[in-house]
């Protein structure tokens, strides 16, 4: 603690250290009112006091005092203490000298305010804001600068627009900094209906996280990558089904499902998300064979999947295989959901 307390100025050691032992604690009261008045203090002193990429030591303190703030079940107040630091970060002035990780940071805040403001139930266009504007500025950030850098004209909702896989990314940046906000905005527009907006978003994420040869990408990614494989999968499902809407969601699922076989294989030890997205892929891909009418197929991946479910403990899976396989035993004609 003492070494990570020099990093401040002396005007705040004293409310961080009282802030972090109360929090420890979990005297999350004292520790709210240690933070607080170092986020009051920190931001009267002269920023060049804050050392090198004083930003994110300015930022850090605020995003300290809204995670006790949330764990206090004061969202609100927290919502405000991120959308002050996001405000600091984006003032015209400050813009110009922040160095990749702080406008990094910038990137994040704005996602948990995207996050906050759909706990919170605000309007869905304050939502959208803030997933918006963190997407725009991690693609101006990825992008690297041009002599039209300035100009907020960044275009997310095409597939061709970036190819994110064959950018060459800082060494500060990580694949995960890049996905998240993909991810989170493309759910926004899924949630909303707006396959249109929402579909280059999982794909980007997607080709991120799997990219083309030569590259390569850890189990653990590829893992992920099928995850929203199967998120694009039943987005696409939502709508009223047609057989071309009926094949690509198909195709998504078995995609899904065969990068995660493989990932399995490849991977020295079990990984939980693995483990969970195979059971999922499973059971969606034999969704989609029963709803074709091989249900000699469906039963077989039914089975896979039940077996698999059990055998890490996952209950809803388990209870979902189950139900299906009950139903194509009784013949039931009832209408088949995916998972």
């Amino acid at each position: 603690l003492y070494q990570t307390l020099t990093m401040w100025p002396p005007e705040v050691r004293s409310d961080l250290r009282n802030a972090v032992r109360a929090k420890y604690k979990g005297d999350l009261e004292s520790s709210e009112q240690h933070f607080h008045r170092a986020w009051n203090t920190i931001q009267t002193l002269p920023i060049d006091l804050l050392g090198s990429q004083p930003y994110l030591k300015l930022t850090g303190m605020a995003v300290a005092l809204a995670d006790v703030l949330e764990l206090s079940n004061k969202k609100q107040n927290a919502y405000d203490v991120y959308v002050h630091a996001l405000k600091l970060l984006q003032q015209d002035q400050v813009k110009a000298t922040l160095t990749g990780p702080e406008r990094l940071r910038a990137v994040a805040i704005s996602s948990k305010l995207g996050e906050l403001a759909k706990e919170l139930k605000r309007p869905k266009a304050e939502e959208e804001k803030w997933l918006v504007w963190a997407v725009e500025e991690l693609l101006r950030i990825v992008k690297g600068p041009s002599k039209d850098d300035s100009s907020e004209d960044v275009d997310y909702r095409h597939q061709g627009s970036f190819n994110l896989p064959m950018l060459a990314l800082p060494s500060w940046i990580s694949k995960t900094d890049i996905g998240a906000p993909l991810e989170a905005l493309g759910s926004f527009y899924a949630g909303s209906g707006r396959l249109d907006f929402a579909m280059p978003l999982y794909l980007q994420a997607i080709s991120l996280l799997i990219p083309p040869a030569p590259k390569k990408s850890t189990p653990e990614d590829r893992c992920r990558g099928a995850q929203l494989m199967g998120n694009l999968s039943e987005m696409i499902m939502r709508g009223a089904p047609t057989p071309e809407t009926l094949h690509q969601a198909e195709a998504w699922a078995s995609q899904a499902l065969a990068v995660t076989k493989k990932a399995r294989g490849d991977a020295s030890k079990p990984i939980v998300q693995c483990e969970e997205v195979y059971a999922a892929a499973l059971f969606n891909v034999a969704t989609f064979r029963d709803m074709a009418g091989d249900k000699k197929v469906a039963r077989s991946l039914y089975r896979d999947g039940l077996e698999h479910a059990r055998s890490i403990g996952m209950t809803e899976g388990v209870v979902e295989a189950s139900r299906a396989l009950h139903r194509l035993d009784m013949g039931d004609g009832a209408e088949v959901k995916m998972s």
